[in-house]
């Protein structure tokens, strides 16, 4: 077994694992950044997923550092992609002119953008990356983290030991390991009092369902039809009390008015711009942004209502019913692409497409579905501070205008209050919230001092987590995390007496907001 020591270990290369890295790196301290699969990146790579962002971010309302990420995606496909040469000189290039984001994209070119952005920090030696290692136990002394050990692809493990530990798994994997006190699922009424909140008892185990993306596209006249899926037969039976049909149909609930939806996703060739159809709101590839026929079809990424799984969930059960959950909610994806495949009523009056074809090379993979599955919920710490609907939700404020404003605010974020269908039965909660601040109070656990998260394992709620989990969100938290180990490494401060000294968290805001581009406060904005 080997043992490693680092200045800052960074368990989990999502989004916020990243973030974290490069900003403690760029502060002079050496990183030890660790990542379950061969592809850094969580939600926009190895889960496959078009950022979720609010309207605002091509100007305003995210950190320097993130829209860096932003704009280096869109000159990999400058550099590289033979592009039309009105695409090429569009300023906000959207590849695939999806309606999701302004950036809608292929999981490889974030990918290729994020190693970029490694790059010189591995050259110089103050990154390390240990890819397909996964953490097994986490070793304490009091409150604090010794060391964590982590186990690769081959069943060999490494002992990795640091002043200061950043969780950034998807799950909040180090939370348990360390003892760490931490929330799972949703909370009562009784409890925070959020009008979205249970209105009897908590749940741990009512948690936002997860999603197994993949990637398709369209070639009129071929076959592609998939292999008919193991668990199809219970998928095509299979009706929620809450879904207003089938799954496995067209028909689903609006995710805000909780009515019932039915036109078809996708209704053949692909060459509108832009449509509000499933196909074309997540559509990663354009393909008329292409010299004539360098790109055959458009590409979609599917995380449609459709994929949803919510008859279990990953954390809080037994490792075997985790496992399981995954299997199925893996059969659920490719049940549905091969019910579209194969009996999915078309506008002609036939059946099926069968010209549907599963891109695994656009998500790396050789079965067709993302690396990971999509995770919208993790385990959360007890937090100094927890972030209520009542900071941030345009209900709970009543005729109060704008968010909650923290003095200790250390990023800003905007997305609805957004929750997918719950382990519990629950439908969609989809309600309006202002666009709102990140408190540092958040990242700092109410015991341990040197484990700080850096994903979506901040102290918010299960109501809340549904504007906190975003792209631009997450990036955010982790670039705070990795810069708040670097500074009290180089103060000899911990975390809790940065937020809680005036003078401390003036100097770190100062850092932030100047030396790395992290906006802290808001202009005035409407709700989302």
């Amino acid at each position: 077994m080997r043992e490693l020591r680092t200045d800052v270990l960074v368990v989990g290369g999502g989004l916020g694992g990243v973030a974290a890295a490069l900003a403690a790196a760029g502060l002079g301290r050496r990183v030890i950044l660790t990542e379950e699969t061969d592809w850094p990146g969580g939600q926009l790579t190895s889960q496959a997923v078009p950022p979720d962002e609010h309207p605002w971010i091509e100007s305003f309302g995210c950190t320097a550092s993130y829209r860096r990420l932003r704009e280096g995606i869109r000159e990999y496909y400058r550099r590289c992609y033979p592009l039309t040469a009105a695409a090429r000189s569009t300023p906000r290039l959207n590849p695939g002119q999806g309606g999701v984001s302004r950036l809608c994209h292929e999981p490889r070119a974030a990918l290729a953008a994020i190693e970029e952005m490694l790059a010189p920090h591995r050259s110089a030696g103050r990154i390390e990356v240990l890819l397909r290692h996964g953490p097994v136990s986490v070793e304490t002394d009091g409150d604090r983290v010794r060391a964590v050990a982590l186990r690769d692809e081959e069943g060999d493990e490494v002992v990795v030991s640091a002043p200061y530990v950043l969780d950034a798994t998807e799950l909040g994997d180090l939370l348990e390991l360390g003892g760490v006190e931490h929330v799972v699922g949703a909370e009562s009424q009784s409890q925070t009092g959020e009008p979205h909140a249970l209105p009897g008892e908590p749940d741990p185990l009512d948690q936002q369902a997860v999603t197994w993306c993949f990637a398709l596209d369209y070639l009129p006249d071929e076959d592609h039809t998939i292999e008919r899926p193991e668990d199809y037969d219970f998928w095509w039976e299979y009706r929620a009390a809450f879904w207003p049909d089938r799954q496995l149909s067209w028909s689903y609930p609006n995710p805000v008015t909780l009515e019932r939806v039915d036109r078809p996703i996708f209704d053949g060739p692909t060459d509108r711009e832009s449509a509000s159809d499933l196909w074309h709101y997540r559509r990663i590839l354009y393909r008329k942004h292409f010299e004539e026929e360098a790109v055959p079809s458009d590409v979609t990424l599917v995380n449609w209502p459709h994929t949803d799984y919510w008859l279990g969930p990953l954390v809080g059960v037994p490792e075997g019913e985790r496992l399981e959950n995954l299997r199925r909610a893996r059969q659920l994806s490719l049940s549905f692409l091969y019910w579209m495949q194969t009996e999915a009523p078309r506008p002609d009056g036939g059946y099926g497409y069968r010209d549907l074809r599963l891109r695994g090379d656009v998500v790396g993979t050789s079965d067709g579905l993302a690396k990971q599955v999509y995770v919208r919920e993790s385990m959360r710490i007890r937090a100094e501070l927890t972030v209520l609907e009542q900071h941030v939700g345009v209900e709970a404020r009543g005729k109060l205008k704008g968010a909650e404003r923290f003095t200790d605010s250390v990023g800003v974020g905007s997305y609805r209050i957004d929750l997918h269908p719950s382990t519990a039965g629950r439908s969609y909660v989809d309600i309006g919230s202002w666009p709102f601040q990140l408190p540092l109070g958040a990242l700092m656990p109410v015991r341990v001092d040197n484990l700080l998260p850096a994903c979506k394992n901040i102290g918010t709620t299960h109501v809340t987590n549904g504007c906190y989990r975003l792209h631009p969100v997450e990036w955010n938290v982790g670039e705070v995390a990795g810069a708040l180990a670097a500074h009290c490494l180089e103060r000899g401060l911990v975390p809790r007496q940065v937020r809680n000294d005036p003078r401390h968290l003036e100097d770190f805001q100062g850092l932030l907001a100047g030396g790395l581009g992290v906006e802290i406060e808001w202009p005035r904005l409407r709700a989302l």
